[in-house]
């Protein structure tokens, strides 16, 4: 189901909504206007099944999806974001307006940027709104033209990588942890998987998560064990291996405290139990 949202309207081809989107397919179908969506919630994890991997968005970065194209990506859970509108013909004008008067190219879709005035434009427009527009036109007319100043330039757009992981470091760990969350994992290993140092793998996920490494690692084990609970006929004891636990008291240790269950509660609410 499409999400729900309210919108408010500002002249110039522009305009702003806010979302709360529940966990799942997430679609952006094709449209008329170019689309900046900026994550507004904690660290959510997500895939994309045209990259086919999973990805992890944090409070701030920005989607692009040009006129024309549709984006998307598989939630697991739910998440605020901002989504602002942009005609291709206020594109155009001011492209033609900027000095030696460059053509609007033709855009491709984004993933993931950072991009801090961006973030501050969107946030300025969505002020404004919320106050009753006291800027008037003009404040929205400027606000437009500085983001499609922002979009002509995409290509030249510092990210901000110089006191985090990268997304190919961050991608890395969480697919690490996740093929092997049977197995020991340690913040060595890990720290080589991301090409980091031990003290600045911890830092850095942590800035990137809202966790700590090793309660990410405990979470997803406790996933991993749901999981293998509600669909499968093994014991608690195989589970807790599985998942990576010590042993079966370590399990529900952890499985009460993130869920709110004991593995053997949580197996009486399998259908057909």
């Amino acid at each position: 189901m499409y999400p729900q949202y309210t919108s408010a309207q500002v002249p110039a081809g522009l305009s702003i909504a806010c979302r709360h989107v529940e966990a799942g397919t997430y679609r952006l179908p094709r449209a008329d206007d170019h689309r900046i969506t900026v994550h507004a919630s904690a660290a959510t994890r997500s895939y994309c099944s045209d990259a086919g991997r999973y990805f992890l968005r944090r409070a701030g970065d920005i989607d692009f999806v040009p006129a024309g194209q549709e984006g998307g990506f598989e939630a697991e859970t739910s998440f605020d974001t901002k989504e602002v509108r942009l005609s291709p013909a206020m594109l155009e004008r001011v492209a033609s307006e900027i000095e030696g008067g460059i053509k609007a190219r033709r855009f491709d879709t984004r993933h993931l940027l950072r991009d801090e005035r961006i973030e501050y434009l969107v946030r300025a427009l969505e002020a404004d709104q919320k106050t009753g527009s006291p800027g008037g036109t003009l404040f929205a007319e400027s606000v437009g033209v500085a983001l499609a100043v922002r979009l002509l330039g995409l290509d030249d757009l510092e990210t901000d990588r110089t006191v985090r992981l990268s997304d190919a470091q961050l991608n890395r760990v969480l697919e690490y942890v996740d093929a092997h969350l049977s197995e020991p994992l340690t913040i060595d290993t890990l720290s080589r998987i991301a090409n980091a140092s031990s003290s600045h793998l911890r830092t850095w996920f942590k800035a990137a998560t809202g966790t700590t490494l090793h309660r990410y690692v405990l979470r997803r084990r406790v996933e991993r064990a749901r999981s293998l609970i509600l669909g499968s006929d093994l014991s608690v004891s195989e589970v807790a291996y599985q998942a990576g636990f010590a042993h079966q008291s370590h399990l529900a240790h952890w499985m009460r405290r993130e869920i709110g269950q004991t593995p053997h509660r949580l197996r009486r609410t399998r259908p057909g139990k």
